[in-house]
């Protein structure tokens, strides 16, 4: 009989700030994956409304951080024990086969100095959504910058390597997949759910312009923390 082959572990880190509206959702889609993810750690930074009990009740390790997506990341992957990480945000939820495809990148010796990141999918149904969906796919393909709402899987020593996120205020996700590379950056077969609140609010044009002048501010080096006041 031939021996039993086990995939590595897989801590998922999650962070939060009054996400009692979302988290729920995203830690059902996990379930999925319940045979190889050791451990899901939310990352909160100072919630007011229910989201660190909502958290432990759906079988997470709850963190205080302070705030700051940078910063929660880094704190949630500094007690992390896995061998891979999977970074999410708090209002996406991975979709209906993700666990095969995540299993067969952490199975793959070769994965071991690359990262996977997520199709980037919204929950709208107009056809800006699509639009947008397009415009996303093509940044990560072409220009090697998926974002941190389509998530991010790599190994944790290589995670180390890189020397993980950086506590900025915002871009920590750009700064990362910068030290990555695109020829180390994979697209996975599976896609990631986003919430499409802020773009429904704001206008899908108008948010994208917005985040693409965000981009271009820190491409010429403006600090992050005077970016974050034009991305609101």
């Amino acid at each position: 009989m031939g021996a039993i082959h086990s995939s590595p572990s897989l801590s998922v880190v999650i962070p939060t700030l009054d996400a009692a509206g979302s988290l729920p959702a995203t830690l059902e889609s996990l379930a999925e994956g319940q045979a190889f993810i050791g451990e899901i750690i939310v990352a909160d930074a100072g919630s007011a409304d229910t989201t660190s009990s909502l958290a432990r009740q759906g079988g997470a390790r709850v963190i205080a951080t302070p705030r700051g997506r940078g910063p929660q990341l880094a704190a949630g992957a500094a007690v992390a024990t896995g061998q891979f990480l999977c970074f999410l945000h708090a209002d996406t939820r991975l979709d209906r086969g993700w666990s095969t495809a995540v299993r067969r990148f952490m199975d793959d010796p070769e994965n071991g100095d690359r990262a996977g990141y997520f199709a980037f999918r919204l929950d709208d149904d107009a056809p800006s959504a699509r639009r947008l969906e397009r415009m996303v796919a093509w940044r990560s393909r072409v220009l090697g910058l998926p974002y941190g709402d389509q998530g991010l899987l790599l190994a944790r020593e290589y995670y180390q390597r890189l020397g993980g996120y950086r506590p900025l205020a915002l871009m920590e996700d750009v700064a990362l997949v910068r030290r990555i590379g695109k020829a180390r950056l994979v697209a996975l077969a599976a896609s990631a759910l986003t919430s499409a609140a802020r773009y429904r609010r704001d206008g899908y044009a108008r948010r994208a312009l917005r985040n693409l002048c965000c981009l271009g501010l820190y491409f010429l080096g403006v600090p992050p923390r005077c970016i974050r006041r034009l991305y609101g």
